[in-house]
């Protein structure tokens, strides 16, 4: 089926309606990692609930299940660092408030193996969203999806145009890869109920900036809202 010609979906939004090309959009998750959702991991270390996050799971899985059954592009992202922390700057890894030492750094040894460090157990996306074979996984040394990767290259050469995201935490890895996203074009969607954060009073600012002044940075959505119109598709 060439999904270049499927008739576009609209997505009831905020501030308004989305249109969803089939085919050229793409489902984003972002850091949806044992080090940030479950206990012994980065998060933890950091003195968050991490039990906050596992809202997410089950939308985001949702989310995962109808990008599947229709073959759209899917992008799954780990913040993560080399074991040589070579793309880690100081001014990230040192960071912590005046007179205080935190108990675990990124690259420090922890219960899940050394934080935020490709190949460890706690860098592994949980198993209920663990990507397939094809694909796209996408380490990241910042906040940004585009910085420092090839994720740009990635999507233009499937013909992705519009990104839907979901994942973990709104108002930082979410929220700077929908900028750098509406900086290189895409029209971008986050999923109100497939992303959570820490801190629950963040989340709801985060929509809000996202949605300010017609949608300045993008739209959000409720997950039964994406899937009706996901369910529309020819």
């Amino acid at each position: 089926m060439n999904t270049m010609l499927q008739p576009t979906l609209t997505v009831a939004a905020q501030p308004f309606a989305f249109e969803l090309p089939p085919g050229r959009t793409a489902l984003v998750i972002i850091d949806m990692q044992r080090d940030f959702i479950e206990p012994g991991g980065f998060g933890a270390a950091l003195g968050n609930d991490v039990t906050l996050l596992e809202a997410a799971i089950a939308p985001t899985r949702a989310l995962l299940q109808a990008w599947r059954e229709r073959g759209w592009p899917v992008v799954h992202t780990r913040e993560s660092h080399a074991p040589d922390l070579h793309d880690c700057p100081p001014a990230k890894r040192d960071r912590a408030e005046p007179g205080t030492q935190p108990a675990l750094r990124i690259g420090d040894p922890g219960p899940m193996g050394r934080l935020l460090v490709r190949g460890e157990p706690g860098n592994d996306i949980v198993p209920a969203l663990a990507p397939l074979p094809d694909e796209v996984v996408i380490d990241k040394p910042g906040k940004g999806a585009f910085y420092g990767t090839a994720l740009h290259e990635a999507l233009q050469v499937r013909g992705v145009t519009h990104l839907v995201f979901a994942g973990v935490t709104t108002e930082v890895c979410v929220q700077t890869t929908m900028r750098e996203a509406n900086d290189r074009g895409y029209d971008s969607l986050l999923v109100d109920e497939a992303t959570q954060s820490y801190f629950p009073e963040f989340k709801a600012a985060t929509l809000a900036m996202i949605t300010a002044q017609g949608g300045i940075v993008g739209w959000v959505a409720s997950l039964s809202a994406v899937l009706a119109a996901v369910q529309q598709e020819a």
